[in-house]
């Protein structure tokens, strides 16, 4: 995602020249089809089509070989290979790359598409790829079907209804995964700069304002000041494509906000820093204000927080919780480690709440509030 943001740049720049996409490959790939490379004009260019292997390759042909319109060239990158095709490369496999004009209204629609999935208008790209005898068209689609964009010799009917010989490369533009930090400590930096590497949207919300401040996190799209944390929910939309970070370390705060998100359906990911000891009476209370079960609710929390990469200190934090958040979110996450009902009535035995209530932070409880707890 952060490569789409990246390209988005360069094409607001007004010096775009040719956008590159890889549309097919076979055998072994760096890239997956989807990858774009926009190139522009005294060598600039983002995004990558392949591990850096083709992209001195295409950035030098690229502008002459779609002279005469949009093209499909293929790449081998086998080992010794001997096929009629530009040079090999050693990475494994071939790749079909498309290559079109930037000032072309087809260029122009797709990457209009990029620039909106980056604030959440996500659509649907079919591209019928070019042949010595058919022009390259296209048609934009948003979720719900609804054509946004059409090439002007491509009739409405072969949308819905595309000649089975010819060849048509679709590509969904999706949103860039919304992260929600609440909680604006000096421990939610790192996991803010962590997620912008991977070009996420991301929130930074807190009750208190001297933390919540646009300096404190220059990466983040919006940071504000959670007025009335039982209303997080409706305050910043949260749904259910959101990722989720409970990291205030406010006893109150987390509660609430907890409380709010457990009414509403399941998130791809909610996640609870802090001591097992404190998650379990949040979760207890939470769901006793949601009208939730605990079981249904430690259902869906992912505590202790994060991958189990071991290390220490703030960067070590952000990068296990990050990496946790992206693995559930692509449907990758093995596993994970989760509070169980029989957890939550244990730690409940050990005492109540009143130690965490407006005396301190609450990483400051317990020796294990992360990395030795994580592994309890």
């Amino acid at each position: 995602m952060l490569e789409r943001r990246r390209i988005v740049e360069l094409d607001l720049t007004g010096h775009a020249q040719v956008l590159v996409t890889l549309v097919r490959i076979e055998g072994s790939s760096y890239r997956r089809p989807g990858a774009h490379l926009l190139l522009g004009s005294n060598g600039a260019y983002a995004g990558t089509i392949s591990g850096g292997c083709l992209e001195s390759e295409v950035t030098r042909k690229a502008l002459w070989m779609v002279r005469n319109g949009p093209i499909v060239e293929r790449y081998s990158t086998m080992f010794d290979d001997t096929a009629d095709i530009p040079y090999g490369l050693g990475c494994g496999g071939t790749v079909d790359l498309l290559l079109e004009r930037t000032d072309t209204p087809e260029a122009r629609a797709l990457l209009a598409a990029m620039q909106s999935s980056l604030t959440g208008t996500e659509s649907v790209v079919h591209t019928w790829l070019p042949t010595p005898t058919r022009p390259l068209r296209r048609a934009i689609l948003d979720p719900t079907g609804k054509v946004l964009f059409r090439s002007e010799s491509l009739p409405h009917e072969a949308i819905a209804h595309p000649h089975p010989a010819e060849t048509i490369f679709t590509e969904h533009l999706e949103a860039p995964q919304r992260l929600i930090l609440l909680g604006a400590g000096d421990d939610a930096r790192p996991v803010a700069s962590m997620a912008a590497l991977l070009g996420w949207n991301i929130v930074v919300a807190d009750g208190r304002a001297n933390l919540a401040r646009r300096d404190r996190f220059p990466e983040a799209h919006t940071v504000l000041t959670l007025r009335e944390p039982r209303d997080c929910v409706q305050t910043l939309r949260i749904g259910p494509k959101d990722a989720i970070v409970l990291m205030t370390h406010s006893y109150e705060q987390d509660r609430d906000c907890l409380a709010a998100v457990l009414a509403t359906p399941s998130n791809r990911y909610l996640g609870i820093l802090g001591a097992r000891h404190r998650t379990a009476l949040l979760v207890a209370e939470a769901a006793a204000l949601s009208g939730q079960s605990i079981a249904a609710c430690c259902a869906r929390i992912h505590a202790p927080i994060g991958l189990d990469l071991g290390g220490d200190g703030p960067e070590a934090i952000a990068l296990a919780i990050t990496a946790e958040i992206q693995a559930a979110c692509q449907g990758k996450l093995p596993a994970s480690r989760r509070l169980t009902p029989q957890d939550v009535a244990q730690q409940i035995e050990r005492g109540g709440a009143s130690r965490y209530l407006q005396v301190q932070c609450a990483a400051a409880f317990e020796v294990d509030a992360f990395d030795i707890d994580r592994a309890s």
